[in-house]
């Protein structure tokens, strides 16, 4: 009886984390380039029962023989076994807005990125391209992270009135200034998600932080001045994946409730003594 207890504890655990995903998605469906968070749910190992005894062999000394015979199999919860961001294209907005830059790719595999620095001179990489003008003509982010070009140096236009061509190349009076930082890897899933719509990758600890490679040949893209790029969130889908989570969850509550109940009248009722 308490396995059973058990086995529905975890499933009301891995329910309700995958509600607070399913929460965090819906919280950022207009904040743009935001990745949507998949959670894996994964059982148990599961064990496989048997029944053991001994069969009597009527022989001049009598042989006891042991034996196993199958059941079957036993399954003892589930885990939430990852979160992984879904990297698929979102919608584009317009906005008019010249700082505003969206990433748009002509390919379903790979995913390419903004490059922008840290306070501490650490790399990371975003889809989210709402970016601004600081005081010293610098191209930033909302949060003040500076925008690298493709030598990761920082990027200063000292005219606000600049155009992007499709290939990241930034124009001021017709003059190429400098080429967006943009960063590819065939393989989305190995970044690390940070907060703010950040991306890294993972380090080894006594290791320097590994960097994302520079853009190659092959790859297909446009970058688009005065759009966004929203969130691949599907709010539609997203509200009916929760609906599912929460009756998943009250299910295997009632199931501890009926577990409570037959404990309880065990206790109470089957052990009195008249």
């Amino acid at each position: 009886m308490l396995r059973g207890l058990y086995t529905a504890t975890a499933g009301m655990m891995s329910q309700q984390r995958r509600m607070e995903t399913l929460s965090n998605n819906m919280a950022n469906a207009n904040t743009p380039g935001y990745k949507a968070d998949q959670t894996s749910l994964r059982a148990f190992p599961e064990l496989l029962l048997h029944a053991t005894g001994k069969t009597e062999v009527p022989t001049q000394k009598p042989l006891n023989l042991p034996f196993a015979q199958p059941i079957g199999g036993l399954n003892t919860g589930v885990y939430v076994q990852e979160l992984a961001p879904l990297f698929a294209q979102g919608d584009i907005q317009q906005t008019g807005i010249d700082t505003d830059l969206s990433i748009i790719q002509q390919q379903t595999s790979g995913a390419v990125f903004f490059t922008v620095e840290q306070t501490d001179g650490t790399y990371r990489y975003t889809r989210n391209g709402n970016f601004a003008l600081d005081s010293q003509g610098f191209l930033t982010t909302n949060d003040g992270l500076y925008v690298l070009d493709e030598n990761f140096n920082r990027i200063q236009i000292n005219d606000r009135s600049f155009q992007v061509q499709p290939d990241g190349t930034l124009l001021v009076n017709d003059q190429p200034v400098a080429r967006l930082g943009l960063t590819y890897t065939e393989n989305p899933n190995e970044l690390v998600k940070e907060g703010n719509g950040l991306f890294r990758l993972p380090q080894q600890e006594g290791e320097e932080e590994p960097q994302l490679l520079p853009l190659a040949n092959n790859v297909v893209f446009e970058i688009r001045q005065g759009f966004l790029e929203r969130s691949n969130v599907d709010s539609s889908r997203t509200m009916t994946e929760m609906m599912a989570a929460f009756r998943a969850f009250e299910a295997n509550q009632k199931v501890i409730q009926a577990y409570d109940q037959s404990m309880q009248k065990a206790a109470n009722e089957i052990g009195r003594i008249n």
